[in-house]
Formats: structure tokens, C-alpha cells, sequence
């Protein structure tokens, strides 16, 4: 099994890169971008050091999906997915914020609110509330977007009075969020799961408020099980879950968050391939339809070199339809 993890293209009218933790970004012409979901993964805003075999496909024909089914709540920058691990779109100025939007107490939030945290980026909390306890209502608790290191809690009034954000898009942005979270958490319960939280970035283009980047997947949000939820709750049991978080607790459980001192344990194939495994299920699950490992994205059309058949194949998609755009 085979995985992308670097990216090193020259599209006709490329303007410059962008290597993030996971996605290379090429930006054509100052107007389009081309956002490539690679198959890395971070963690505690690390990159590790093996890739994930389908890990890029899976969340970028996710992000597609939901793209597409909630046009009708708010403009988004998806042009055309040309290749299972390409999505090309609009170039919009990114806001330097994240919008993460939770339903439910756990992960990052659960750890601060065990250790005495009762306000939440400015949301107060209730006392009393167990793991992966549901809010009364979904909560917003949005985040500085940092090019490197940690993204830092924000409060909604200390993004508008540091004009990181005007307060007109801020309220936009935040009527798009939850709005966008609830199709999403109908979408999940059709297919047995619960939407708990998530991330959604937005960015203005033309004087318009836009949706940007991925949407719903894996590394974005976090999905339990319906089936079985309660009870877990009832008996303080850990949720099964669908989400990055189990590699993160992989890591924890490794003696790994990223602090000094600490040494990344090593990732073995073995291990690459069933975190592959568990992206593919939650793909499964949330689409409801079936992960085809034979199509043009699998990795089977990679020559005895490793990931060049995959980065043969998305330069040859993506050119190909970028010649369409002229």
C-alpha cells in the first residue's frame, strides 16, 4: 500500500505553493486554487512520520460530498474535484479564525473542563457535565488560525475588537456555522453516527462570505456511534468513535503530545494500514456508500517507486481540466 505525502507540481499559471500539515495548496493565476489532500497526518500539530494509504482520498471526496449538499445554505469555493485527491476552487482571502462548533463535552474541551475550565472562549459552562455529555445546545468556540505551532481559544469579542474579523462577517460566518452543523448531524444520524464536533473555515471573495476548505471529515470533525451512546454515557464508558481522535490517543497512550523532551514512537505499516482502515469505514459510514479501493485513485496504478503513479495521475487530471478554464 502505497501513500502521497509530498507534492512538488508546475501547473500552467501557478503563482506560488502552500505545503501545509496535510494539503498542498497551488494557487493558479492568482484566481483558482488547487487543493491537494495529501496522505499525511498530524497530530498535536505534528506531521508523523508515515503517510496513510487513502487517507487523502477519503477526505477530500468526503469534503466534496458535503460541499455539494449545503450549496443551498451558503456559496462555497468548490469548483471541480478532477482527481479523488484534488479539489480545485475559488482563491478567497481566508479570515484568521476557525469556526469549531461542539455538541457534545469531549476531546481537547473535556481535558480543559475536568481541570476546572467553566468558560470556553467565552461560553460558559455548566457545572456538573460528564464525558461526552451533550450540550444543551451546540456551542461555538472558535480558534486563531497559526500558520505554525498551536491554533490559541478566542472568544467571538476579541476576534471583532482585534479586527480579525468585522462583526458583520462574524455574524455571517456564525449563522453559516450552525446552520452547516445541523445538515451535517441530519446527514450523520441517517447513517447511524453523531456529528459531535467539528471545524469550518470561511474566507470573502468579491465582498462575499464564502465556505472554505474541507468540510465533515475526519480530520475536521469528530463522529460517535448513535448505537450505543446512551448506555456508554450512563455507564462513564469511552464512545466508539469515528475521527482522528484515536490516533491522538495512540499517541498519548505512547507517552507522545508533542511536548519537549518527547519522542514520536514509530509508526509501523501495520499501523499505517489500519488507521487507513478506520478512514475508509468512516468514509463508508458517512457516505453510506462503498470505498471502490480499485478506482483511478487507488493506489494500485503506483509504479515500484512508491506514490509517482499518484503523482503522475493528479498532474495529468489537473491539467487537463485546468486547460478547460481557459
Amino acid at each position: 500500500m502505497k501513500a502521497l505525502t509530498t507534492t512538488d507540481f508546475h501547473f500552467e499559471g501557478q503563482k506560488s505553493v502552500y505545503h501545509g500539515k496535510v494539503r498542498d495548496v497551488y494557487n493558479i493565476n492568482d484566481d483558482l486554487l488547487v487543493m491537494i489532500a495529501t496522505d499525511r497526518i498530524s497530530a498535536f500539530d505534528v506531521v508523523l512520520p508515515k503517510g496513510i494509504p487513502f487517507k487523502g482520498q477519503v477526505l477530500n471526496l468526503i469534503a466534496a460530498k458535503f460541499l455539494d449538499t449545503t450549496t443551498d445554505i451558503c456559496p462555497n469555493w468548490k469548483l471541480a474535484t478532477p482527481d479523488p485527491m484534488v479539489t480545485v476552487g475559488l482563491k478567497c482571502e481566508g479570515f484568521r479564525v476557525e469556526m469549531i462548533i461542539r455538541s457534545i463535552l469531549t476531546g481537547s474541551a473535556w481535558r480543559e473542563y475536568k481541570n476546572g475550565c467553566r468558560e470556553l472562549c467565552g461560553v460558559k459552562l455548566p457545572d456538573g457535565m460528564r464525558e461526552n455529555e451533550k450540550f444543551p445546545e451546540p456551542i461555538i468556540t472558535p480558534t486563531t488560525k497559526a500558520d505554525e505551532g498551536h491554533d490559541m481559544n478566542i472568544s467571538k469579542e476579541e476576534i471583532i475588537a482585534q479586527g480579525l474579523v468585522s462583526k458583520e462577517d462574524y455574524e455571517v460566518m456564525e449563522d453559516y456555522t450552525r446552520r452547516i452543523f445541523a445538515r451535517g448531524q441530519e446527514i450523520a444520524e441517517k447513517h447511524g453516527l453523531i456529528l459531535v464536533d467539528t471545524k469550518y473555515e470561511f474566507g470573502k471573495r468579491d465582498g462575499k462570505v464564502y465556505l472554505i476548505d474541507e468540510i465533515h471529515t475526519p480530520d475536521s470533525s469528530r463522529y460517535f456511534y448513535a448505537d450505543g451512546y446512551e448506555e456508554k454515557l450512563a455507564n462513564g464508558e469511552p464512545q466508539r468513535q469515528l475521527s482522528k481522535e484515536f490516533v491522538r490517543q495512540w499517541l498519548i497512550e505512547h507517552n507522545f503530545m508533542n511536548e519537549p523532551g518527547q519522542v514520536m514512537p514509530e509508526i509501523t505499516d501495520e499501523y499505517a494500514e489500519s488507521v487507513s482502515e478506520r478512514y475508509i469505514e468512516l468514509y463508508e459510514h458517512i457516505t453510506g456508500e462503498k470505498f471502490d479501493r480499485t478506482e483511478k485513485g487507488c493506489s494500485c496504478c503506483c509504479d515500484a517507486s512508491g506514490s509517482n503513479g499518484i503523482a503522475e495521475r493528479i498532474e495529468k487530471n489537473v491539467s487537463e481540466y485546468l486547460a478547460t478554464r481557459k
